[in-house]
């Protein structure tokens, strides 16, 4: 039965360089990637060495937890550098592009005519499954467990966010067969969740074989985590797997054309870019010719692939985190600046009325990295509160990693969240803690203590 959410804690933090809603295509870059860092729990194994020759779809690396969950290059071309860091932790797989993408061939076939094991061993095979992740722990969903649900969320609520109703093209036969493959999985409900103010697009709407739920309020109510913890919570021992709906077009690919086609269309954001748009381009793709095109202001700037509030940074010649539809550029900030917080602000952002800038509630403001501040003792605020939409006490969940009590992180909600749950209280954090880390440390403190 479908659900109509209303969400009423959070926090939609207007940005200036929204992108147009305009796609341009670029020619194919040179260089590609995938970067073991995006696949938390991931302990990778090399399957290539440098100077092999690849195929989209070829598998580049696998789990040494789970081996049949490989990772496979979204590009034909040659292995040309394996970057490692410390303790020789393997960073990146870069790959010289082929000109013309060439694909290794897979399964074609119709969905509802096969069964689970079928429809496992073909995502498997091509390096597709990785797209699905899981609640708890937000990991790369383990396919020899079955979820009690499914969740899509078609919307994104994160600050210059892209578009996914601009994105997702109304009449793609892909998503309706990406549903269909991934109805085989669970024995539960997909939950389509779309946004409840708007016009939504119609390859949400006329989408069969799902749940589509109405969820309307500020961010984060485009987290797929919120959704989840409101329609089908995360209780000790359950699991819940999701994916974005651009990654339900490219098991949908898979199926009817055979092969791991990796495109999808990302947003490039931000007030330092100068022509804020849409480019079609291919997952694990050098950035540099995208921003580029872009252009960029002059100064100092940071490149975010991923939201804002929760990407990760990466340099101009860095490359398309393996989940992100999203590129930001945004000031450093790190200028010093005369006054501080003691100044006016009418340009400043804040949640409370700290400045005169809340007299100006449409005005979109140009935010850099300054954190304004130091750590500060981590103490109750409720500034938290205001902006966590879930029924768990934030504060006390963090302080209990800090401490390491498993136990009491359990009876705090540490099944029901990642990092993103966490990132606009990061951000409204007057003490400067840094929650998204402390999350993560916590999640792997109880995949450890359980595996």
């Amino acid at each position: 039965m479908s659900a109509n959410i209303k969400i009423k804690k959070g926090l939609n933090i207007k940005l200036t360089g929204q992108a147009a809603l305009s796609i341009a295509s670029l020619p194919l870059p040179e260089l590609f990637a995938i970067k073991p860092p995006d696949f938390a729990g991931l302990t990778p194994k090399l399957l290539v060495k440098v100077g092999d020759e690849v195929l989209a779809g070829t598998p580049l690396i696998y789990d040494k937890n789970n081996e049949n969950i490989k990772f496979s290059s979204p590009v034909s071309g040659e292995v040309v550098e394996i970057l490692r860091g410390g303790k020789r932790r393997i960073m990146e797989i870069k790959i010289l592009a082929d000109k013309e993408i060439k694909y290794a061939s897979f399964t074609k076939a119709n969905p509802s005519n096969l069964d689970r094991k079928e429809i496992t061993d073909n995502l498997l095979s091509s390096g597709v499954w990785p797209f699905i992740r899981q609640r708890p722990f937000g990991t790369v969903a383990n396919p020899a467990e079955t979820p009690k649900s499914i969740f899509i969320s078609a919307f994104d609520t994160n600050p210059l966010a892209a578009d996914l109703n601009f994105t997702m093209p109304g009449d793609d036969p892909n998503f309706q067969t990406g549903i269909n493959a991934l109805k085989k999985l669970t024995d539960g409900n997909i939950h389509l969740n779309i946004n409840n103010r708007g016009n939504t697009s119609p390859v949400f709407t006329q989408a069969k074989g799902v749940v589509i739920n109405k969820i309307s309020g500020p961010h984060p109510a485009g987290n797929v985590g919120v959704q989840i913890h409101h329609i089908d919570p995360v209780n000790k021992g359950e699991i819940v797997w999701y994916i974005n709906p651009q990654d339900v077009l490219i098991i949908g690919r898979l199926f009817n054309e055979g092969r791991f086609d990796a495109s999808r269309i990302i947003a490039l954001t931000g007030s330092q870019v100068k022509n804020p748009k849409y480019y079609s381009t291919v997952l694990g793709a050098s950035i540099k010719n995208i921003v580029d095109d872009g252009g960029l202001e002059d100064g100092d700037h940071r490149i975010i692939s991923g939201s804002i509030l929760s990407g990760s940074q990466v340099s101009i010649y860095g490359y398309l985190g393996f989940y992100d539809s999203q590129l930001a550029v945004i000031p450093e900030g790190n200028e010093f600046e005369f006054m501080g917080w003691l100044a006016p602000g009418f340009k400043k952002y804040s949640m409370s009325r700290a400045f005169f800038s809340w007299l100006q509630p449409k005005k979109e403001f140009d935010i850099d990295t300054n954190l304004h501040g130091e750590e500060r003792p981590f103490v109750m605020t409720g500034q938290y509160e205001k902006v966590f939409p879930m029924d768990i006490y934030p504060v006390q969940l963090l302080k209990s990693i800090l401490i390491e009590d498993i136990d009491m992180m359990e009876k705090l909600g540490i099944y029901e969240v990642v990092e993103e749950d966490f990132a606009l209280c990061e951000f409204v954090c007057t003490s400067k803690i840094k929650s998204q880390e402390i999350i993560r440390r916590g999640l792997n403190m109880v995949m450890k203590e359980f595996s």
